[in-house]
């Protein structure tokens, strides 16, 4: 290595090569030797590194042993087969390539002028990805970092429809009102906080039965909000429920939206996913009514992290939210194509594309399609278990491949005992490094999960949890 750290080409081949061998064996079964949950304490990894950075440039060889020894130990493995705690992320070898690519160009494509690859990728790729979930070819899709900022720039789009003049005084009159089921992500109040509609702004509609918004419920709100002298704004439904992956009735939801004249806004951050099988493109029915939608291919399409898909049929009234050109962005070109820094609050912008593009291609839309069934007939088997078996019950539908479950022995009467007895099962469970299970909140209580999403995840790993649950279920009855 040259002085001050200056590398040169043969370096680079020689890190760069020890570094491809060790993810080539990560992903060939590697990560199985390693305990999927983290196994370190609060502070240990901080322990471990230096107070302050290097004044001089270090030897790489130093860098990569203590990136072995000290951070890999603090690494909890989403790559992992026995990754099943929240929805399943794998980033593919093809992704992993891509975004090794788009790393290396270190382009910004916040202008089509800056970088028009990087435009005109993102446009097509997700026009691609529009049409293979069957939703509405007349649909604008561009890229997000996350569902969270996606829905965000969603709801300040419909403020933008509701009250054009609040992009130069403010927020001012009665308030706004938007309206999400009690299963909605914690994004959607984030999100109206952050436009200044405060968690008054977000009213929790009750779900039914099955976990889904209850419609009736949604419009008698609505009344009520409009008799107050509020400003109903938007309704949020979501296909996939953070917790149980439910799905709200969507085209219900859109009528009332239409009748209404709200904003109708569909977060399918995990769910949507599954679309790109013919048979679950049920979902997205009454689509045609959305203003906006977003999925992430991070979630359940094997692109790294983070790719969050925002399709709107209303691309101009995102531009008129957040368009704002100082003189140093204008271009030769400019009003003529699509500036992707005009859609959302960010100017910069990654080339995510570039990995998406790579694992559609590598992939296909029927190599997609197996791995996602496969994944969803591993859930259901394992949904058929817990149904069958005598001390663990199920406490939810389970559409895609997610799992809600409990251990319910006899015995566990007492007010709260049957809380406490699973979370330390899933505690225990999660102690082996093997498999890594989380929880929510649910009518019956706790809940544990099992999401079933990694490429490399087969029915021994699910059989692997099977044996672990019971092994651990029968020494807390024991005890």
């Amino acid at each position: 290595m040259g002085e001050n750290g200056q590398w040169d080409a043969d370096l680079f081949r020689r890190e760069g090569h020890r570094m491809v061998e060790w993810i080539a064996e990560y992903l060939d079964g590697g990560a199985r030797d390693l305990p999927v949950l983290a196994q370190v304490k609060p502070g240990d990894i901080a322990k471990r590194l230096p107070d302050a950075m290097p004044e001089q440039a270090e030897d790489p060889e130093a860098v990569w042993q203590d990136f072995l020894d000290v951070i890999l130990p603090g690494v909890t493995h989403w790559n992992h087969p026995g990754f099943m705690a929240y929805f399943g992320i794998t980033g593919s070898g093809p992704g992993i390539l891509g975004d090794l690519m788009s790393t290396a160009l270190n382009v910004n494509g916040m202008l089509w002028r800056t970088c028009p690859s990087a435009t005109e990728l993102e446009l097509e790729v997700l026009g691609w990805l529009r049409d293979a979930v069957g939703l509405p070819k007349d649909l604008f899709g561009f890229f997000c970092d996350t569902a969270s900022v996606s829905s965000l720039l969603s709801l300040a789009a419909a403020r933008e429809q509701a009250d054009p003049e609040i992009r130069r005084r403010g927020m001012s009159g009665a308030p706004f009102r938007v309206y999400a089921s009690n299963q909605a992500h914690s994004s959607i109040a984030k999100g109206c906080l952050t436009l200044g509609f405060g968690l008054d702004g977000v009213r929790s509609i009750p779900h039914d039965a099955d976990y889904r918004m209850d419609v009736a419920v949604l419009e008698a709100a609505i009344a009520e909000d409009r008799a107050a002298g509020l400003r109903p704004l938007a309704v949020v439904a979501t296909v996939g429920t953070t917790s149980t992956t439910s799905v709200d009735p969507v085209t219900e939801i859109g009528g009332i939206c239409q009748r209404e004249d709200l904003w109708f806004h569909v977060d399918a951050a995990y769910a949507g996913s599954a679309a790109m099988c013919p048979e679950y493109q049920w979902i997205f029915a009454g689509a045609e009514t959305v203003d906006s939608l977003v999925f992430n291919p991070h979630k359940w399409l094997f692109t790294p992290f983070d790719a969050s898909a925002l399709y709107t049929r209303h691309p101009d009234l995102f531009r008129r939210a957040f368009s704002l050109v100082p003189e140093y962005l204008t271009t030769p070109v400019s009003g003529q194509v699509v500036d992707l820094m005009d859609y959302g609050v960010q100017l910069g912008r990654r080339f995510r594309a570039l990995k998406l593009w790579w694992v559609l291609r590598c992939f296909g839309a029927e190599g997609i399609r197996s791995r996602l069934r496969s994944h969803i007939s591993m859930a259901a088997g394992f949904a058929d278990w817990i149904d069958a078996h005598s001390q663990f019950e199920r406490l939810a539908p389970s559409p895609f491949s997610v799992v809600c479950f409990r251990a319910n022995p006899p015995g566990f009467d007492e007010p709260g005992a049957l809380d406490e007895l699973n979370m330390n099962l899933m505690e225990k469970v999660n102690e082996s490094g093997e498999v890594y299970l989380s929880h929510t909140r649910i009518d019956p209580g706790i809940s544990l999960r099992i999401a079933i999403g990694n490429l490399g995840t087969t029915e021994a790993d699910i059989q692997r949890c099977r044996d672990l649950l019971e092994k651990e279920l029968a020494c807390l009855c024991h005890r």
